[in-house]
């Protein structure tokens, strides 16, 4: 039996395919440490998977990760995949080890990351606290959305099989 409640979320503005992605700069984390790194520094690199989700230890935040992880399209394509959330550094570090992953989180406790790509969701009965909805933006090397999925609901998780063929559709 199903313990929660599903609920539509409002449109967003968030960035679509063709805009520049937001830069921001937040503390990165992966399993040794973390340090102050913008998402410009990130897409320098190559091309990124930017991954939006809730609090570590939600369940939706396991699912989505535990999903990335069995998919390995780190390995598969030419794209690095980071994370965003409001959860802490020190959360970040657990839920990393916990889950046996090799991604790097932002942490965002104010979600103003979130804010800035439109996509906020106060959460029930925590006024003045929100987190992002979740959400995945496939970056190329100067920020362009080359794909975008919004959740339009709590809880959703997207389409994989629609992000893997963009991701096989953008390595071609």
């Amino acid at each position: 039996m199903v313990d929660f409640e599903v609920v539509e979320l409002p449109p967003s503005d968030h960035p679509e395919v063709g805009e520049t992605a937001p830069d921001f700069t937040r503390p990165l984390v992966d399993a040794e440490l973390w340090e102050d790194v913008s998402l410009s520094d990130i897409t320098d690199d190559g091309r990124t998977l930017l991954v939006f989700h809730g609090m570590d230890g939600a369940f939706p935040a396991t699912y989505v990760w535990n999903e990335l992880r069995d998919r390995a399209w780190d390995d598969e394509y030419d794209v690095q995949i980071v994370g965003v959330s409001i959860s802490t550094p020190y959360e970040h570090k657990t839920f990393i080890e916990e889950r046996e992953m090799e991604y790097r989180l932002f942490s965002d406790p104010a979600n103003d990351v979130g804010k800035s790509y439109g996509i906020e969701h106060e959460l029930d009965g925590m006024e003045g606290i929100s987190e992002p909805r979740p959400a995945m933006f496939l970056l190329d090397e100067d920020r362009t959305v080359e794909y975008a999925w919004v959740a339009a609901e709590w809880p959703d998780f997207p389409d994989y099989d629609e992000v893997k063929q963009a991701l096989a559709d953008w390595s071609e």
